[in-house]
């Protein structure tokens, strides 16, 4: 199992919310196909067919516990990734 596999359970447990680094969750979505723009602080990912934005700030190297539900639940809206 890879990295991002891994990563993608984590996320989709729900159990470590405040435990996932940024980078790793941002590497995450770029792997999930989402383009990455980046104004100061703020990471915004877009992906085509998908209507909701992600934007993600970094809170001591690790991702906001909001955000990373965020993303959890657009992974599984969306059925990225091999969720159902």
């Amino acid at each position: 199992m890879g990295k991002y596999d891994k990563l993608l359970l984590k996320v989709l447990s729900g159990n470590s919310d405040a435990n996932v680094h940024f980078e790793d969750l941002c590497g995450l979505l770029k792997h999930l196909g989402f383009e990455m723009r980046v104004r100061g602080s703020h990471h915004m990912f877009r992906k085509e067919r998908i209507t909701e934005k992600i934007n993600l700030q970094h809170d001591g190297g690790m991702a906001k516990r909001y955000q990373v539900k965020q993303v959890r639940n657009t992974i599984v809206k969306y059925r990225l990734g091999g969720a159902s």
